[in-house]
């Protein structure tokens, strides 16, 4: 036991003169634990005993190498109920951060929000809308963005009116052992590089997985995303992300979503009772002037994955309609909504450095695959032609590299927590 624990004690060992800060549950609550995230040194731990926490503003915590433990995410609660201070509950700038075991609840934006950077730990940590599924609640749950040696294990997402866990325009990431429910993305990588999403439940969401790359961002070309053994299953909330989000796309029942990155690799997962589309993959279709963004997925590989029913009744929706009107029902298992410049589409179609492999799937007796060849049904009617072959997906690609992860100083990534 002791030998097993060795690598994640030798990450949280600290120095001699490290501190532990005790925080208990009272009326000056929030002061003492503001006033310990300021104060705290490098490798001090601060540590939240049982109880629900009253607090009204924003929390912050910018010093590098700091822990912020509780006794549970059930057990140790910060309530943001009612907040009158900041746009996020927990905002963390400081590198080498571990967050565990704790948890915070209807926060007026984003629950827990790193920026910037380098090595952040979110383990057993929940974030949480409790009033339900409402536009009016917080975007994101947990939500690391332009970071780099990201860890979210054993989490729980509950509500966000946009991603539940995301992580974007970041790189070196794992997300894994976690649970995301009740948002309208469960779990969403954007515009990132290198990452491993495992081993996560997601059900109850708008739509469970989405993998995305979006214009306009400091950081583009998201590539190389791993996504195995996951279960994305039930995903059918109706959408209610406010108006004018992008996540306002996405058709209630949803079981995955790739758009625009390449080098994404989906294999070992299970989708099912997803009532629009198990799997869809294809390209950003809004207009954007953004000059090097690229709008089209490269080098998709789906394989060895089980799918189950799914595609019986599309959502009312535009995007959920028109996969109703081209493909029938039930929609096909995988989906590729077949757009390209136009080039291509009339001429030889996906070059064969960026084409896409799919294979060795298990459906259920369900329809597998379709190419919805959107830009003939919304461009060119006379040339429209939906195809269900899969010899157009027969690339020869290679399995992707693990990503690896590592937080002061420490791989975390074949860490047991």
């Amino acid at each position: 036991m002791i030998r097993a624990l060795a690598p994640l004690l030798a990450m949280l060992a600290t120095p001699l003169a490290a501190a532990t800060i005790d925080i208990a549950p009272g009326p000056d609550a929030e002061e003492q634990l503001q006033e310990a995230l300021i104060l705290a040194e490098p490798g001090d731990e601060i540590v939240l005993a049982p109880g629900t926490y009253t607090i009204a503003n924003q929390l912050s915590l910018a010093v590098d190498d700091v822990t912020l433990r509780g006794a549970g995410m059930d057990a140790s609660i910060l309530s943001f109920k009612g907040q009158t201070g900041g746009s996020e509950g927990l905002l963390v700038t400081g590198n080498g951060a571990i967050l565990q075991d704790f948890a915070v609840e209807d926060t007026s934006g984003d629950g827990i929000k790193s920026k910037g950077v380098d090595g952040i730990a979110m383990i057993r940590v929940r974030a949480e809308w409790t009033g339900g599924p409402k536009p009016e609640n917080g975007a994101y749950g947990l939500y690391p963005v332009q970071s780099k040696n990201v860890l979210i294990d054993g989490a729980v997402a509950i509500g966000a009116s946009d991603a539940g866990i995301y992580v974007g325009q970041s790189e070196h990431i794992i997300v894994r052992n976690s649970r995301a429910e009740f948002n309208v993305a469960g779990l969403e990588i954007e515009n990132s590089f290198h990452a491993d999403v495992h081993n996560n439940h997601l059900e109850n969401n708008t739509g469970g997985i989405l993998i995305f790359d979006l214009p306009d961002l400091p950081q583009q070309g998201g590539h190389h995303v791993r996504v195995f053994d996951n279960i994305s299953t039930g995903n059918n909330t109706d959408n209610f992300a406010p108006p004018g989000n992008i996540v306002g796309i996405v058709p209630a029942g949803t079981g995955m979503l790739i758009m625009a990155n390449s080098d994404v690799e989906v294999f070992g997962n299970r989708f099912e009772n997803n009532k629009t589309v198990n799997l869809i993959f294809g390209s950003y279709v809004e207009e954007t002037d953004d000059p090097i963004y690229n709008k089209h997925p490269r080098r998709v590989h789906i394989h060895h994955n089980s799918f189950g029913f799914g595609g019986q009744d599309p959502d009312d929706s535009e995007f959920g309609n028109v996969l109703r009107d081209v493909l029938g029902t039930p929609v096909p298992n995988i989906v590729f909504d077949g757009v390209m410049p136009l080039g291509r589409y009339l001429t030889l179609g996906i070059p064969r450095d960026e084409r896409h492999s799919i294979h060795d799937n298990e459906h259920g007796g369900q329809p597998e695959y379709a190419n919805a060849d959107f830009i003939g049904y919304f461009g060119l009617t006379l040339l429209h032609r939906v195809t269900r072959s899969l010899k157009e997906h027969q690339a020869d690609l290679q399995p992707l590299p693990a990503a690896r992860v590592t937080i002061r100083g420490q791989d975390v990534t074949g860490v047991a927590f």
